[in-house]
């Protein structure tokens, strides 16, 4: 079921495009999601809540490691995007290999977009293009002590 969720772009945008006809609220958000934890789960939980089906875009390992440097990812994006797939508010994941989302963002057109509240608004990738369709941005805050950097550090001691 979990290998289901996974998805090729021409699929998704298939997918979604029955799903808006139904009326259904489409929300995206991305991330290289390493080494799962709370933060995460919190952050992707909430992400959910905005919409009616959530798209999670994963960064492939080769921008994982132009974004977060050597020794990044932990975890192939085949097994991120399965373990992400497996939450049960995650509808539909994606893995992508640019720096950022903006292709993926045009391709699939969210009526809203997920962040962390770490970003500063103006500053989101996508932003311009969701807002100017009528869609939403909206900032997730971060719960404070979870990071996949501070657990690798916390390992590594």
């Amino acid at each position: 079921m979990t290998e289901r969720k996974i998805y090729t772009l021409k699929r998704l945008k298939k997918t979604l495009a029955v799903c808006k006809k139904r009326g259904e609220r489409i929300v995206f958000t991305n991330g290289c999601f390493d080494i799962l934890h709370l933060g995460h789960i919190k952050y992707l939980e909430k992400a959910a809540s905005y919409g009616d089906k959530l798209v999670v875009a994963v960064n492939s390992d080769a921008s994982v490691r132009k974004i977060k440097g050597r020794g990044r990812p932990v975890f192939p994006a085949k097994e991120r995007a399965y373990i992400v797939a497996g939450l049960k508010f995650v509808d539909y994941v994606i893995v992508f290999s640019e720096l950022t989302p903006l292709r993926l963002i045009k391709s699939l057109k969210p009526d809203i977009l997920a962040k962390g509240a770490d970003w500063p608004k103006a500053e989101i990738v996508g932003r311009e293009f969701v807002e100017s369709r009528g869609g939403e941005v909206v900032c997730i805050k971060f719960i404070k002590g979870y990071s996949t950097s501070s657990i690798l550090n916390k390992i590594r001691k």
